[in-house]
């Protein structure tokens, strides 16, 4: 069967739309954006098995510490956290020692909770960042209920665990779909710190980065050390100095 021009321009047209953005792009304001500790519970923990979890620690504490360098308000809740769930790490809970801890004893959901959604709404913020366990309920359930509600989600796809990479990648697809925004944890950084320059910058950024994101701690120790030492060994040079002789920076 054939189609016509018009038919095949409209199909067209359809299917790029269909793959487009289900949201427009959007930055994240540190004057507009709320951290959102859901669920990372050290029960809930070993649920997380999508991640080796030395490096999942490291995630989830990384998450949590995003308040603290962007001195952006949190919220934290947890899901039965008198039973097997357990509570938030000490950690965490001794970071924001004055923020909202919401202790749902049954709602799987943290949006069914009135408390948590009173919590959230007096912060007057729309833009939400958000991690949980476990990354296809307690993240995805949120997730969606706050799109529903007309806030901007962005969820830290390295800050939330579950049970396979399956169940990861399906829940994510998912949340997507409904115009979540999936964000890695540099990628947050950077768009609320947005220049090395500003304040919270390079200064704050960088030893934050050198315990959680240790490529880039050691891309900034590397930097230290060269200029500190101040020597080039053989064969360096000439890596950086063009044919001419001169050098290209």
């Amino acid at each position: 069967m054939k189609f016509g021009p018009n038919i095949a321009l409209l199909a067209f047209g359809i299917i790029n739309a269909v793959r487009g953005d289900a949201v427009p792009w959007e930055r994240i304001d540190k004057d507009n954006a709320l951290l959102l500790i859901l669920d990372l519970q050290v029960g809930l923990f070993q649920t997380a098995r999508d991640w080796d979890p030395t490096l999942y620690k490291q995630n989830i504490m990384a998450h949590a510490e995003l308040g603290k360098v962007f001195d952006l308000p949190v919220i934290m809740t947890t899901s039965a956290d008198n039973g097997p769930n357990g509570p938030l790490p000490k950690e965490m809970l001794e970071m924001y020692p004055n923020a909202p801890l919401i202790r749902r004893q049954g709602e799987v959901s943290a949006w069914d909770n009135a408390d948590f959604r009173a919590a959230v709404e007096a912060t007057g913020k729309k833009q939400i960042i958000v991690a949980g366990i476990t990354t296809d309920v307690c993240t995805t359930f949120l997730a969606l209920a706050l799109r529903s509600e007309g806030y901007s989600v962005f969820a830290n796809v390295e800050g939330s665990g579950t049970y396979t990479q399956l169940v990861r990648d399906t829940a994510n697809s998912r949340m997507q779909q409904a115009g979540v925004q999936l964000v890695s944890l540099f990628s947050i950084v950077c768009d609320l710190m947005r220049d090395w320059r500003a304040t919270p910058g390079a200064k704050e950024v960088i030893p934050y980065l050198d315990t959680y994101l240790p490529v880039y701690g050691m891309l900034a120790r590397h930097h230290a050390a060269a200029v500190d030492n101040g020597t080039i060994i053989p064969g360096e040079i000439e890596l950086i100095t063009s044919a001419n002789g001169t050098i290209v920076v």
